[in-house]
């Protein structure tokens, strides 16, 4: 067989061209190639970032794996970035009205999970390359992998990175999920793209959380996206800037002067079913494990299972004061087995107020055996208390 090494520079520079011009056929939509060298200025963004306490926690720990690929394959010679676009807008896209109340997921979870559809594309690719080259090495992530993938698909040419933290394309803008593929194959690499959000600074202002902190800098613990993904009690402030987003937030690429009119409904795997990213709230509240898995579970938001979601609809119910949703809220703050989500019900009863709301705080309170809800309880009695001392004041 013959070793990598033997072969001439112009036959990877070839390949590299025809790997380019194969991956529409592979369900590719933009191919790159980067270096292997280590992400040395990577590294001490990724230290600041971590001294700073802005990371999310879900990132891999271990920072000389997300920025030394030899790390994760020791003849690593260069990474190939992949891109493949989604869909931005959601058509036929049902009304949330009252007493229909609608949540949103954001666009990364419409469609087929699309960690499931990019190891699909990145399997596609490595056979395409071992036909090819049948002595390849290949080890390939997206998102859940070691290496930042931003990082990679900046240097690889994939995009610029912007100030919203995001890989923005000139074909495709930022609609675009990203994976790559450590090779033991010494593919000459792209050139990165020239940064163009100029002076535009609308994701910054636009962010309802304040999450980013500068250009390119995100506080992921403050991050509406991070907060919805997260299983425990919320800040009134975070919930109250989560609207009724259950899954994700969009706002920072909406806004995007690059991604206007960008839509991409080319890969049908992404294509969204909009009563499923866009649901309505109550029934939410009384779905079990079994029917969130048959609903949910071919997408990318069912990886932290039911409850975040739940929580999230409890928030959307109270953000909308949806009064026709005051007894199913009742049933979850009284009858829930999970501390959050009666502390969060609570919260919603205190923003729709009303005597059934008045009067079921008060008799759970007397219940409640969760230091935490019992809290959050005594902070909606406040806010009802409060809101009736307004009334009377304006009377």
């Amino acid at each position: 067989m013959t070793a990598v090494t033997e072969r001439p520079a112009a036959f990877y520079a070839n390949l590299k061209a025809e790997m380019k011009a194969a991956a529409g056929s592979l369900g590719i939509d933009k191919i790159g190639v980067a270096s292997a060298e280590p992400f040395d200025e990577l590294r001490a963004r990724l230290e600041r970032h971590r001294w700073l306490g802005r990371e999310s926690g879900f990132e891999e720990p271990d920072l000389d794996k997300r920025t030394n690929p030899a790390l994760l394959m020791e003849d690593a010679r260069s990474i190939i970035a992949i891109a493949v676009a989604y869909p931005s807008k959601l058509r036929d896209a049902p009304k949330s009205e009252p007493g229909a109340r609608r949540g949103i997921l954001s666009r990364s979870a419409w469609g087929r999970d699309y960690h499931e559809v990019l190891r699909d594309r990145l399997a596609r690719l490595e056979a395409w390359l071992r036909e090819r080259v049948p002595e390849l090495r290949a080890l390939s992530m997206t998102d859940t992998g070691a290496l930042v993938d931003r990082a990679v698909a900046e240097r690889a040419g994939i995009g610029w990175s912007g100030k919203n933290c995001s890989i923005i394309t000139p074909e495709f803008g930022s609609w675009v999920y990203l994976g790559e593929m450590i090779t033991n194959l010494p593919l000459p690499p792209d050139q990165p793209v020239t940064e163009m959000c100029g002076a535009c600074t609308k994701c910054l202002d636009a962010c309802p959380t304040g999450a980013l902190v500068g250009p390119g800098e995100l506080n992921a613990q403050a991050c509406v996206s991070y907060l919805t993904q997260t299983k425990g009690f919320l800040s009134d402030d975070a919930m109250r800037k989560i609207g009724n987003r259950l899954y994700g937030c969009d706002t920072c690429q909406i806004v995007c002067p690059a991604n206007r009119g960008m839509d991409w409904t080319h890969h049908e795997e992404f294509r969204p079913d909009p009563d499923t990213v866009k649901p309505l709230l109550v029934p939410l509240l009384k779905m079990g494990n079994r029917e969130f898995r048959e609903r949910f579970g071919s997408s990318a938001a069912a990886w932290r299972g039911r409850k975040p979601i739940q929580r999230n609809a409890v928030i959307a119910l109270g953000h909308f004061r949806e009064k026709s949703a005051v007894p199913d809220l009742v049933r979850v703050l009284m009858d829930d087995p999970r501390p959050v989500l009666r502390g969060t019900a609570a919260w919603a009863l205190g923003r729709i107020g009303g005597s059934d709301a008045e009067r079921a705080l008060r008799e759970a309170l007397e219940r409640e055996a969760d230091p935490e809800a019992a809290e959050r309880i005594r902070a909606a009695l406040a806010v009802l208390e409060g809101s009736t001392d307004q009334d009377r004041r304006e009377v």
